[in-house]
């Protein structure tokens, strides 16, 4: 047999190898993990939904979704249960490591992922929603927790709807959604729909082994190799699809977060984005102020830029974005034009336009005084400081050019009829007068025009003062 024939056939067993369905390396699984560790907001969507993308394109034999979170934004929690809902993927909810929680949000999530468990040493629950934005929350104080308590006490007092407060009305249609949500999610994940509501209701909480009596989740996992062995073999609903896990020894790989959702988690703080976009007007105002100090310009049009995409992320009122952005425009105003008013008008619409800026709010995504009161004291601070050199620099006489020439005494170097030269600022200049003058007189700069002086003599000039 000929090198070319032997050559052939090997190229031909390595083909019906490699398309075989025998193949391991054509045939071999692997599981994909992703951590939500932190609140719920645009970042953790983003990151859950790349996850999804890359598990449906590598075809994984599930996702594991290892939650350790407070909650956090409404929306973006919905945005992540649709995601998993519509994902070809299975996805395992494991609340991880031990110490963690999957409270508020992360029970709707837990509740929405195809296979949930919990690691020994963990909890959820507390999923009573605190979404209706309001003042910022004080110093040392705990708004979650302040309405969590007035909720329950309103739950507590009241039978149905029926006499409830006008205040209490949003509140009352909020809950009522979100109980309808998480008891839609237990009737299709086949969970404890009744706890579910208990969870927002009465933010009820459970431990792993309370929420494994209570058939919240499916089993309790020390690691992911436990957790993989014991959803091996479920049978779970993957898009409207009957689909039988086989997860028993798979690998598992994690999936890191890039740069771009680590900056979003970071800006997409409210209190960051309002800071981002103090630093950047100010650094545009300086550089139209300072033309050709750069630095201050494009560090300001970054600020403000980061700042504008965050708030675009977050359920913003626009009426509170658009105080702060005439509190901001009165402040610069009062730093250029000092009259006070101002001042006060801008830091009083700034703070504001901060008490209303968020729609809705959750853990980790709430305005505080801690950081708006110091900005905008610092803001009007600022204000007043460059006001005052500003209303200083317009009092004092000018130091360059013609305006300062004006009333500077010279010495006559030479005179002859109407005109001749001068001794001014340590150098010779053409003069000229419009009354007799002599060398040896004292005279004065009146005006210059051409790089000519208009001197007079200074007893004149006083003459004319006292008269």
């Amino acid at each position: 047999m000929s090198f070319a024939r032997v050559a052939l056939l090997a190229m031909a067993f390595v083909a019906v190898a490699a398309f075989s369905p025998f193949s391991s390396a054509g045939s071999e699984k692997v599981a994909l993990s992703v951590a939500i560790d932190g609140a719920i907001g645009p970042a953790s969507t983003r990151q859950l939904e790349e996850a999804l993308d890359v598990a449906a394109k590598r075809d994984v034999a599930v996702l594991i979704l290892q939650l350790d979170t407070p909650g956090g934004l409404v929306t973006s929690m919905r945005e992540m249960i649709a995601d998993i809902l519509a994902s070809p993927v299975p996805v395992i909810g494991y609340v991880a490591p031990a110490g963690g929680h999957a409270a508020s949000a992360g029970t709707y999530i837990l509740y929405a992922t195809h296979v949930a468990a919990m690691a020994p040493g963990t909890n959820l629950g507390a999923a009573t929603p605190v979404e209706i934005g309001g003042l910022p929350s004080l110093p040392g104080g705990d708004k979650g927790d302040q309405k969590d308590q007035g909720d329950q006490k309103g739950q507590g007092d009241q039978k149905g709807q029926d006499g409830r407060p006008a205040g209490d009305a949003m509140m009352a249609k909020v809950t009522n959604d979100a109980v309808a949500l998480i008891r839609s999610l237990a009737e299709l994940r086949g969970r404890n729909g009744d706890w579910g509501e208990k969870a927002v209701r009465e933010a009820a909480s459970l431990s792993a082994n309370a929420a494994l009596q209570e058939h919240v989740i499916d089993f309790v996992a020390h690691d992911t190799t436990e957790l993989l062995q014991l959803a091996d073999g479920r049978t779970v609903d993957v898009a409207g699809k009957k689909q039988v896990l086989a997860t028993k020894g798979l690998p598992v790989e994690t999936l890191e977060p890039g740069w771009f959702i680590r900056l979003l988690s970071v800006i997409t703080d409210p209190n960051i984005a309002v800071i981002l976009m103090l630093v950047g007007v100010y650094g545009i105002v300086f550089e139209f102020t300072s033309p050709g100090a750069v630095a201050p310009g494009v560090i300001g049009t970054i600020c403000l830029v980061l700042g504008l995409y965050a708030l675009n992320l977050l359920p913003i009122n626009y009426t509170g974005l658009a105080l702060m952005l005439l509190g901001i425009a009165f402040l610069i105003i009062e730093a250029i034009n000092p009259t006070v008013v101002l001042g006060v008008s801008g830091v009083a619409a700034f703070l504001f336009g901060a008490a209303m800026l968020l729609r809705v709010e959750g853990p980790g995504f709430a305005m505080s005084w801690a950081v708006i009161g110091p900005a905008a004291a610092l803001t009007l601070g600022l204000a007043l400081l460059t006001g005052t050199y500003v209303w200083a620099a317009r009092k004092n006489p000018p130091r360059v050019g013609g305006e300062a020439m004006r009333g500077l005494p010279v010495e006559i170097l030479d005179w002859q009829g109407g005109e001749g030269h001068v001794l001014a600022l340590g150098e010779r200049w053409r003069a000229r007068a419009d009354e007799p003058i002599a060398a040896g007189d004292s005279v004065e700069v009146t005006d210059i025009s051409d790089l000519v002086l208009t001197v007079r003599r200074r007893d004149a000039a006083r003459n004319g003062a006292r008269q």
